[in-house]
């Protein structure tokens, strides 16, 4: 069991491990009215009596643990306390099922706000990093992974994709009904839901030797636009395919909104886009949030803190990318951020940057130098080796920064280790790194 995470202390309980949630979510655009059933099915941590879920905007008006009908809850602000009908002991297994209904809306937080959003025409979940309980009632802690099966039953003529795979549909009376199911494990903060007026079609390629298919929902009118900005997507793949290994999850769902949004975001197996990232900058946006796929949804960080584990190594998959496709290299990307970061304030650790400064820019750049540097005292073979086996053993799991440190030393040696710790342990801005 860990404590509560120190930049998001009122998230999640850590007295409980949830494996698996079941979702049925009913959701009119409209009137923008969502009604849900959720079953968390867990395991407790430690021994306890209780269990608090993240629940934000939502209310609850059943609760059963195990189908009992006497189960007791409250619910406040943020949390759905549950009283379990006795006392858990660690590694007892109970399911709690919630029903629950409202008018979903973002939340506000100190890095804006996030979670379930309407659009002009449509919905969407951008949950990073504390959004997820403004749709359904989760343990909103990062290193806290389940499998998901989500029903969303939305309004005929719109269309709901969700993390995981489509793996049935129906219709209920005058909405149409998508199931999907991950079984990929997966963080409350990546699973997602987009309603709108979608087509869905696949690209012409699949993906890498598992033949993963890509597709593409988005507006019929964005098609000709979608089609240009992702004609690299296969391109890409197979690069980070032969640079960090196969790719790790089940499914690759690109979402493009109607509406502009103000950055792209990663999902599980997924990512979205707004209408205004088809340009010409699409390319490194797109690199960036299907890298996630490998670094923050495969691997992903057990702690906020480590947010440059997911960040850096993204930015150097842009860095890596546009060497590939005829850009510039990577060592002159690099050297052209490390000007401009020379410019600025040198108050940020990447290994602790505090909750205020966790998405900062800096961060990502910072966290892709420390990778350049890497690469520079241990040459091609030796970095992108090590890269490859650090994802291999860390397929699904979550991460922290002490691990990768150890796993730097242990593979590239000490003083591998040393030009790592000046990257992301000090604020001060170390010597640009050029190759032996």
């Amino acid at each position: 069991m860990i404590d509560h995470d120190s930049y998001a202390p009122q998230s999640g309980d850590p007295a409980f491990d949830v494996e698996s949630y079941e979702l049925d979510v009913s959701y009119r655009v409209r009137t923008n009215r969502l009604e849900g059933r959720a079953v968390v099915n867990a395991v407790a941590a430690v021994a306890t009596s209780s269990v608090g879920l993240d629940l934000i905007g939502l209310r609850a008006s059943r609760v059963r643990v195990d189908g009992d009908r006497r189960t007791r809850f409250t619910q406040g602000p943020r949390k759905l306390r549950v009283t379990l009908p006795r006392r858990m002991e660690a590694g007892e297994r109970f399911s709690v099922e919630i029903t629950y209904a409202g008018t979903p809306a973002p939340r506000r937080t100190r890095w804006g706000t996030i979670g379930f959003e309407e659009l002009e025409d449509g919905a969407l979940v951008a949950s990073q990093p504390t959004g997820a309980p403004t749709w359904f009632p989760c343990n909103d802690r990062p290193d806290d992974r389940a499998r998901y099966t989500i029903t969303i039953a939305t309004d005929a003529g719109y269309s709901a994709v969700a993390t995981g795979a489509l793996i049935g549909s129906a219709r209920r009376g005058q909405f149409e009904a998508r199931t999907f199911r991950s079984d990929d494990p997966t963080a409350t903060y990546l699973t997602a839901v987009h309603v709108g007026r979608y087509e869905t079609r696949l690209l012409p390629s699949t993906v890498g030797r598992a033949g993963v298919p890509v597709s593409t929902v988005h507006p019929p009118a964005l098609r000709a636009d979608v089609d240009a900005a992702f004609e690299p997507v296969p391109r890409m793949l197979r690069l980070f395919e032969s640079t960090f290994g196969p790719y790790p999850l089940e499914s690759c769902t690109l979402v493009v909104t109607p509406d502009e949004l103000e950055i792209p975001l990663e999902a599980q197996g997924m990512a979205v886009f707004g209408a205004n990232h088809l340009d010409a900058d699409s390319e490194r946006l797109v690199a960036h949030e299907l890298a996630h796929q490998w670094f923050g949804n495969s691997i992903g960080v057990a702690r906020w803190r480590d947010i440059w584990l997911n960040e850096g190594f993204a930015c150097y998959a842009e860095w890596l990318w546009a060497e590939a496709s005829g850009g510039a290299s990577a060592d002159e990307c690099a050297r052209r951020h490390y000007e401009g970061l020379a410019v600025l304030a040198h108050d940020l650790v990447v290994s602790d940057p505090g909750p205020e400064l966790m998405f900062d820019d800096r961060l990502y750049k910072r966290g892709a130098l420390a990778l350049h540097a890497l690469r520079a005292v241990a040459g091609d073979t030796a970095f992108f080796a090590m890269l490859r086996s650090w994802i291999a053993s860390r397929v699904h799991h979550t991460v922290t920064t002490e691990e990768f440190r150890s796993f730097v030393a242990a593979e590239l040696g000490g003083a591998a280790e040393a030009l790592l710790t000046r990257w992301i342990d000090v604020a001060a801005l170390p010597p640009f790194p050029h190759g032996r």
